[in-house]
């Protein structure tokens, strides 16, 4: 689809989210939280649970903040690095007795006042975050030279969402998925401990992990006497990486994960994707700001760390089409149509796109998800949709297009499909169209035929025009964007987030986010950011 007319109101948008990006995207450099803090740990050698169950990394983190959470602005790599002089101790057995309480890092914190107490310290931290940035671009490597071996599938690649909550019966829909000609497996993570705990603090409904009634336990096979394990837990993907490659050597070609994180997890989900060699994540701190009522300087704060972790590690992250912006509608009691809806959602997918891009991450490694999940059920969908995807070619130059079908009941999910189907010929560069339904192998192979079909009629005939209520559509939308983005840049969050979150103190994980103290930081050093 080609929208044709000005490109200046599509430069001035993508340069106006570029500079908010650039002024957010500083600001939140200068912070850290806990989430940071535990993935450190997790990429110096930490991980698994510890002796009561709990998430270890997570546990150490809490040990050492808890008592005095100023602490939280000096990091815990420091302390962490000392207590492993003091203790001789490796990261994962320190850890375990940090969390049984046999060690306090607030007293290890005490020594490096000390300047060749610091020294050693320093050099230890060093020393761990080379050995991760190590293992992170062995993964890198990996990752190339497996593709060149087995080679790579025709875009779109074709991809689904595990349903199983764990690692055995997820293994078994993997291989029907895969055998129905999936080239993507998507896993999505359970809420972290930190998460589902502020949920319950703040009164709110977390979905936590369930086995379902039928799950059976184990990791790498059934196991009648073993606990089921989370699908999207590290050690489950790691089990679940083994078994995707051995499936793409069997069939001769790549086969790829995906994961999507919960909110507050971003570095955690950068540590194992650039760990277990995730090919691609959902990645976009205003769809935690605006759905998952985070708080805004965490949010951006912890993916400006995890960017940076996914740029090292080559992992291609995937901007969903923007959340459903309501604030101005509350506030003024009115609803709005469906094409302001959808240009505040291009609005903040834009500055998405511009802070991943700040961060590092080429325009070729992020791709753009091409429809907003309502829009399927508004009136004259087609018409707008095809609306929404020449926005995107026009808005996004460079960047792939990504078709992900949201969870739907059935007919409207039979539309969505229907709907990419007629949209995909004359889309463009798209990267992966998404179908929910791994336990439906016959949606699967409908959508891989579809793609068949685009890129056939693709070669055969020139993209179509917009005219008439497109163009309309499309016109209104880029209008709403642009004053979405002055909105913000006068009058910051509160031009678009509802006052119930408060945009403050209110958001989750607000008192988990603090201003660097201390200077040593190992990850920018080993980064190439900063000394």
């Amino acid at each position: 689809m080609q929208l044709v007319g000005d490109g200046s109101t599509f430069e001035d948008l993508r340069a106006r989210a570029t500079d908010i990006a650039a002024a957010w995207g500083a600001a939140a450099a200068a912070f850290t939280s806990v989430g940071q803090e535990r993935a450190i740990l997790r990429l110096f050698g930490v991980a698994g649970l510890d002796r009561a169950g709990r998430p270890l990394a997570a546990e150490v983190v809490s040990r050492y903040l808890d008592p005095e959470p100023r602490r939280l602005g000096g990091g815990i790599a420091l302390p962490f690095a000392m207590a492993m002089a003091e203790y001789d101790l490796a990261p994962q057995e320190l850890a375990l007795e940090v969390a049984a309480g046999h060690v306090d890092l607030g007293l290890e914190a005490e020594l490096l006042a000390e300047p060749d107490r610091r020294a050693v310290a320093l050099a230890n931290a060093a020393g761990l975050a080379r050995s991760a940035m190590e293992r992170v671009d062995a993964n890198r490597t990996a990752r190339r030279e497996l593709l060149g071996l087995l080679g790579d599938s025709t875009r779109p690649w074709i991809a689904t969402t595990l349903a199983a909550p764990a690692i055995v019966d997820a293994l078994d829909e993997a291989r029907r998925a895969i055998d129905a000609g999936v080239e993507v497996i998507r896993v999505e993570v359970p809420p972290s401990r930190e998460l589902a705990e502020l949920m319950t603090r703040a009164g709110q409904r977390v979905d936590r992990w369930r086995a379902a009634p039928s799950s059976r336990g184990g990791l790498d096979g059934p196991d009648p006497g073993a606990e089921p394990v989370p699908a999207g837990a590290q050690r489950a993907l790691s089990v679940l990486r083994r078994f995707v490659d051995e499936a793409g050597a069997r069939r001769r070609g790549y086969v790829r994960l995906m994961t999507d994180q919960q909110p507050l997890a971003a570095p955690d989900q950068a540590v194992v994707a650039a760990f277990e060699r995730i090919d691609l994540v959902m990645a976009d701190p205003i769809r935690e700001v605006i759905t998952g009522r985070v708080d805004p300087d965490r949010a951006l704060a912890d993916h400006v760390f995890a960017h940076r972790l996914l740029a090292r590690a080559g992992t291609r992250i995937l901007v969903p089409a923007g959340p459903l912006v309501v604030a101005p509608d509350l506030a003024r009691g009115l609803p709005s149509d469906a094409a302001t809806r959808a240009g505040r959602a291009l609005a903040m997918q834009l500055l998405g796109v511009a802070l991943a891009r700040r961060d590092g991450i080429p325009a070729s490694s992020i791709a753009v998800s091409a429809l907003p999940d309502w829009l399927v059920e508004e009136p004259n969908a087609p018409v707008r949709a095809a609306a929404e995807v020449a926005l995107r070619r026009a808005m996004l130059p460079g960047h792939p297009l990504a078709f992900v079908e949201p969870r739907l009941p059935e007919r409207p999910a039979a539309t969505w499909r229907a709907l990419v189907a007629a949209l995909l010929p004359d889309a463009g560069d798209v990267e992966l169209a998404l179908v929910q339904a791994a336990g439906s192998p016959d949606a699967v192979v409908a959508m891989r035929a579809a793609a068949s079909v685009a890129s056939g009629l693709r070669d055969a005939r020139v993209a179509p025009v917009l005219t008439a209520r497109a163009v309309d559509h499309a016109q209104a939308a880029a209008a709403a964007a642009a004053d979405t983005l002055a909105a913000l840049q006068d009058q910051g969050w509160r031009a678009i987030v509802d006052q119930p979150l408060g945009v403050g103190s209110a958001g989750l994980g607000a008192e988990a986010v603090a201003e660097r103290t201390e200077s040593f930081d190992p990850l920018a050093v080993e980064l190439g950011t900063a000394a």
